[in-house]
């Protein structure tokens, strides 16, 4: 479900320009907008004695909009996502900085542990762990944060080592770099504390099936649009490293080569709109 301070008209024009079939409740007054404590004071600001003022214009251009401020924005709301329980009390929630960014339900929905997008993926193996790889979301659009996810299983009496095994190359992802993509830190599952005898020490570890998310963000900005204007892909690239051990011997570190690729929907007029 989403609230938006649009009207119905708007919301059923858009609903249909993007098929969506969840309800999307109107909040004209901006009264739902208020009671969340997410009303963009930011469009006041532009409109009142401040406007004029450099850091009032770098806010609007953040959180409102790139265009000239306008009576239109008043009563628009943060854009976030708020994740409720059967109750309908507020458990969790996501807000981005930058309002032409979101992050993805699928996205979410990993950032949880509550659900696995159903996209295919591609299976890699080692001779210390199997790898499974996919993107959250197969099509994407610009301003989308979404998660390159990797399922971890390491073999049998192998172990793998998780950060703040200083002594050690931790398990983690590198994505080359590329214009107008952020790259965000990388997100790993729990680990659990290893002990070898032989050297009385103890280090996080990996023994069990573990998930990494790295989470991507294409830019929206102008110059991100003018890039990737006419192009139907994006191709991610990148490696897992990694050390290995088993109970008797360490393995050499291991560099894992990873790419993934998403179809590019285009952003549609007013779709990033703060709602």
């Amino acid at each position: 479900m989403t609230i938006s301070y649009d009207t119905e008209q708007i919301l059923a024009y858009f609903a249909q320009q993007q098929g969506i079939t969840f309800t999307m409740l109107s909040d004209p007054d901006s009264a739902t907008i208020k009671r969340f404590g997410i009303l963009n004071t930011v469009a006041d600001d532009s409109l009142g004695p401040n406007a004029e003022d450099p850091e009032v214009v770098e806010d609007f251009a953040m959180y409102v909009s790139v265009t000239q401020p306008s009576e239109r924005f008043r009563g628009i709301a943060y854009p976030g996502t708020f994740m409720l329980d059967p109750d309908g009390r507020v458990t969790s929630r996501f807000f981005e900085e930058f309002y032409q960014e979101r992050s993805t339900a699928a996205s979410i929905m990993m950032r949880l542990g509550v659900d696995r997008p159903a996209v295919e993926g591609t299976e890699v193996s080692t001779t210390h762990m199997n790898i499974k790889t996919y993107p959250t979301d197969p099509v994407v659009a610009l301003g989308e944060r979404i998660a390159l996810v990797l399922e971890i299983t390491p073999l049998e009496n192998m172990h793998v080592y998780a950060p703040g095994a200083d002594k050690y190359r931790v398990v983690t992802v590198n994505i080359e770099p590329q214009p107008f993509v952020q790259v965000l830190p990388l997100q790993h599952s729990d680990s659990e504390i290893y002990y070898f005898e032989p050297l009385d020490e103890r280090v996080p570890v990996y023994q069990k099936p573990f998930t990494l998310l790295q989470e991507v963000v294409p830019e929206v900005s102008r110059e991100a649009r003018a890039a990737f204007e006419g192009q139907d892909t994006l191709t991610l690239t990148g490696s897992l490293e990694y050390q290995a051990c088993d109970d008797r011997l360490c393995y050499n570190p291991m560099s894992v080569p990873l790419s993934w690729t998403v179809k590019l929907k285009p952003l549609l007029f007013g779709q990033r709109r703060g709602r």
